[in-house]
């Protein structure tokens, strides 16, 4: 980690490993910009009772968001699979619980993006999308999307919108992330971080 980098949180939950990758291929993006760096975090999942579950530390992948994660953020990338077109319960109870964040502005003025991965094509991936940009507007983050300047929302034929990067996982979750559905994660990370170099006058 470079102290002098801007720090850019990529935060997602991934129930088996396809929105971890989308996170993956963002913070790639993301880190392709000179002064940003990506940290990657995730949530617990939660039980039918809506309580904490899981362990203090993951057994893999990212270690759990804390609020110094957001505080000391420029920017923020956020992830979750499809659940009958909304985020998960996982990434909603953290959502729930930034009521502190909130009342302080910490995430307000910061730039953020979203993306998501479905079982199947037409599963709500844009829906899904657009219910976690909503807690994002209340927090007073400058939400964003992907241009059509950006090919490949043109040409594929899987995953990819212009309200974040998304993947086709199909019924079973093993369709492999298509080489368009990678080109807009990753442009997606680099026009996070593009954007925030630009707020903090870096450019």
């Amino acid at each position: 980690m470079n102290p002098t980098n801007l720090i850019i949180l990529v935060l997602y939950y991934s129930r088996h490993g396809k929105t971890r990758r989308l996170a993956e291929l963002v913070a790639q993006g993301i880190d392709s910009v000179p002064g940003m760096e990506a940290r990657l975090r995730t949530v617990p999942a939660v039980s039918t009772v809506a309580e904490a579950t899981e362990p203090e530390i993951p057994g893999s992948g990212a270690p759990y968001v804390e609020p110094e994660d957001l505080a000391e953020c420029a920017g923020l990338a956020l992830g979750s699979p499809t659940r009958f077109g909304n985020m998960a319960a996982a990434m909603k109870y953290f959502l729930d619980g930034t009521a502190a964040q909130w009342l302080s502005g910490t995430l307000s003025g910061k730039p953020a993006v979203v993306f998501t991965s479905t079982g199947s094509l037409h599963g709500g991936q844009e829906a899904t999308l657009l219910s976690m940009m909503i807690p994002l507007l209340h927090h007073g983050m400058l939400v964003m999307g992907l241009p059509y300047t950006e090919p490949e929302l043109m040409t594929t034929e899987s995953g990819g919108s212009p309200y974040g990067a998304t993947h086709w996982a199909g019924v079973d979750g093993k369709r492999p992330v298509t080489d368009d559905e990678k080109r807009l994660a990753i442009a997606l990370g680099r026009r996070l971080a593009t954007a925030s170099r630009k707020l903090h006058g870096m450019e």
